[in-house]
């Protein structure tokens, strides 16, 4: 099969021909139809992930349709159409019997912790556990645009930042998780605050429902800024970037007992950021992670999309080849695509 390989952290990366995976007895093979190019992809080429080991297959935002399983898979056949949580259960552990697979004691992340979905074919471990099966309405590349960005902010605003009409969120960076969860905020019909430092992205951000905008770039203290467009704070602020300053700025824009929720990852030079602690005692704020979503949760957020309440095609910037990603994949630091690129084609 065709897949797209770096074989040194920041090196290039070359499509070569290399075996197809075959399935474990718990496994399935995907043959991929769809895969997005993620910030978290960044993360692992720049060797900020230790996971990765050298030589490297990308991509976990995938979707695609089975092509085999293994003995064990009971739920699962040849044919179905799937897209899987990029973090994936064992289904065994103490969290997975909780119910919180998505923070699996034993989890594998194609492309991260195995070689992904930058190839023709991807295996999926546990597959009885991670496997969501795709209603024929939607296509393979609004499906794999969901896998990390889309889905993690769903559980993000929805489970972590408790979002309800009522509620005024400011989101913070809006990339593909920003826009992300401007969109699901605002169908929840919470009034929505998006912050970058990016014209174009903002406009983005208006498209997806976004009430107001803030440039940090251009006005003098942007937590300032949301406080007044909120008439006093926030109430839901969502750090989408994963950077020291968005995950300050998040927390010191919330009204009391506000909630921040960071989903952005704080890697390498950005890693254990400051947080205005003070202010957190003082204003009983919360601060809550987000990590993937769990396979059995997918239900509600794709009959959103179903029911056309959510519209995460619209933020399918740009379609390429394997090919291609190659070059975009290194270039995913400089921000400049407005909307999620995806691999649609394998050449």
């Amino acid at each position: 099969m065709k897949a797209a390989i770096f074989e040194s952290f920041q090196g290039p990366l070359k499509i070569s021909s290399v075996p197809a995976p075959g399935p474990r007895p718990d496994s399935a093979i995907i043959k991929v139809e769809a895969c997005g190019i993620c910030r978290s992809d960044w993360h692992g080429w720049m060797g900020h992930d230790s996971d990765v080991q050298l030589p490297h297959v990308p991509g976990h935002e995938l979707a695609g349709t089975v092509a085999e399983v293994g003995t064990d898979v009971k739920a699962w056949q040849p044919g179905a159409r799937v897209t899987v949580p990029f973090s994936c259960g064992c289904g065994a552990c103490v969290q997975c019997v909780s119910g919180n697979q998505q923070i699996c004691d034993n989890y594998t992340q194609p492309g991260f912790t195995q070689w992904g979905a930058f190839a023709e074919f991807v295996e999926i471990r546990h597959a009885d556990v991670n496997l969501v099966l795709l209603p024929d309405s939607i296509d393979s590349v609004t499906a794999a645009s969901l896998g990390c960005r889309f889905a993690t902010s769903f559980r993000g605003v929805v489970r972590q930042g408790r979002v309800t009409g009522g509620d005024v969120v400011a989101v913070h960076g809006c990339g593909g998780v920003g826009l992300s969860a401007v969109m699901i905020a605002a169908a929840l019909g919470a009034r929505v605050i998006a912050v970058d430092i990016n014209e174009a992205q903002l406009e983005k951000a208006i498209e997806c429902g976004a009430d107001a905008t803030v440039n940090a770039a251009n006005v003098h203290d942007a937590v300032e800024a949301v406080q007044q467009l909120s008439s006093g704070g926030a109430t839901v602020s969502v750090d989408a970037l994963g950077s020291r300053a968005t995950c300050y700025n998040s927390v010191s824009c919330l009204r009391k007992r506000g909630r921040h929720v960071q989903i952005g990852l704080t890697l390498g030079k950005d890693a254990d950021p400051p947080i205005p602690m003070s202010q957190v005692i003082a204003k009983e704020l919360e601060i809550v992670g987000s990590h993937g979503m769990q396979a059995f949760e997918y239900s509600e957020m794709l009959q959103m999309i179903e029911d056309g309440k959510l519209r995460p095609q619209k933020l399918v910037g740009e379609l390429v080849t394997l090919s291609e990603a190659c070059q975009r994949l290194p270039e995913l630091d400089n921000f400049a695509s407005v909307g999620a690129v995806v691999i649609d084609r394998f050449e």
